[in-house]
């Protein structure tokens, strides 16, 4: 009777424990889906696409058919063989494969741009390097036909100016189909993707082709740009685009100062801000941005390269928009742009990634919990009604 007795109380001691235990196991998975998981779908569920108006004279919008859906980010830096440690290389690239799919799987973009520096060692990686950095690239930023992707050429993919190669071009063009003077016309927007890192001016092999290819864009674009009737001589036989003012796509920004009139939340930090730039290196020269500038005229101006937001307005009426790092390596709050663009006009918006100090918080709140939970049940802990019911006695006596 005893023994049976016995069992009986270890049976219901072993339940309790595997109770306890499985009690365990449900919360610390369920932090962990949140934290890895969820998050980035109660962050990025919040965003929305900006609406464009259909005309300047009327209040009414643009229907969402003729209006392109563009996911513009930059900066992603995946870490190489070299400088990257295999641990920050999988919390990075697990964190931008999660913000990037979950932002394709809820906004569901016609266009995605990346503004360069894609790889973090490009400019000394070695072809199995390479070959590697392009595999993991292509699977965290894997998409949809409905989606396409744009990737624009930055310093640390083929090197700075007096790094930069033949070969190191040719091997990112070959892999991003992408080329210095190239124009994407998507629903009569017209897009130029510029190798802004060639725009160095001293008039080497590779700086002459693709200031020869933007020059011969250049050219095409205001041809189309003309009514038949009052169209130049030079522009006959030139095959037209949409008459749209282009929207310029490149790596680094164009001549500015410093950072000291950026604002906002993920601009760059107080003591950083009145930092001057320098030419070919934060910025491009006076001289390629005047370039640009009088070459295209364009509407908008987007670039990345300071890791930093910005906004600034060129001539008085260019709006270039520097777009900050898309990874947590390099800030606390990544970000993305969201833009609703047709060829008369556009309207952008911000879309915020989950803050990685609210993260890391998020785990520490739940170990604290957890730590709480396991003194408890080992009885190292008095539970909090007990502790107050004791101090209540000793009070009364």
């Amino acid at each position: 009777m005893l023994s049976s007795t016995s069992a009986a109380v270890k049976n219901q001691l072993l339940k309790k424990r595997l109770c306890f235990l499985l009690k365990l196991v449900c919360f610390v998975s369920s932090v962990l889906i949140f934290c890895e998981f969820l998050v980035y779908y109660v962050v990025i569920f919040q965003c929305r696409w900006p609406e464009v108006k259909g005309g300047a004279d009327t209040g009414e919008t643009e229907p969402s058919a003729s209006v392109l859906r563009a996911m513009i980010l930059a900066d992603t830096h995946l870490l190489g063989e070299i400088k990257g440690h295999w641990l920050d290389k999988l919390r990075r690239e697990w964190q931008m494969e999660r913000s990037f799919q979950t932002a394709l799987w809820l906004l569901q973009p016609d266009i995605v741009f990346i503004l360069g520096d894609v790889f973090d060692e490009g400019k000394w990686s070695s072809p199995q390097a390479w070959a590697d950095d392009v595999r993991r690239f292509q699977k965290m930023f894997k998409h949809s036909v409905s989606t396409e992707l744009v990737v624009i050429v930055g310093n640390h993919d083929i090197g700075f100016h007096y790094e930069m190669t033949t070969y190191k071009v040719h091997r990112f063009e070959k892999v991003f189909n992408f080329t210095s003077g190239k124009l994407i016309t998507r629903k009569g927007v017209n897009f130029v993707l510029v190798n802004s890192v060639a725009m160095e001016g001293d008039g080497c092999a590779l700086c002459r082709a693709s200031e020869a290819k933007l020059a011969a864009l250049s050219h095409r674009l205001n041809c189309s740009q003309q009514k038949p009737p009052h169209s130049d001589k030079r522009c006959r036989g030139v095959e037209r685009v949409p008459a749209s003012e282009p929207i310029l796509l490149q790596h680094y920004p164009l001549y500015r100062k410093s950072d000291a009139e950026c604002s906002g939340e993920d601009s760059a930090p107080p003591e950083e801000k009145n930092t001057p730039f320098k030419e070919k290196y934060d910025v491009l020269s006076r001289e390629a941005s005047q370039k640009l500038m009088w070459w295209f005229r364009p509407r908008l101006v987007l670039s990345g390269h300071t890791h930093s937001a910005c906004e600034v307005l060129h001539a008085g009426k260019v709006p270039e928009i520097s777009v900050p790092s898309f990874s947590w390596r390099n800030r606390n709050n990544p970000s993305f742009i969201m833009g609703s663009i047709t060829p008369t006009d556009f309207s952008l918006h911000k879309c915020f990634l989950p803050r990685e100090s609210g993260v890391l918080t998020t785990y520490c709140a739940a170990a604290a919990l957890l730590a709480i939970l396991l003194l408890a049940h080992a009885q190292l802990l008095t539970p909090p009604v007990y502790f107050a019911q004791r101090l209540i006695s000793k009070h009364k006596a």
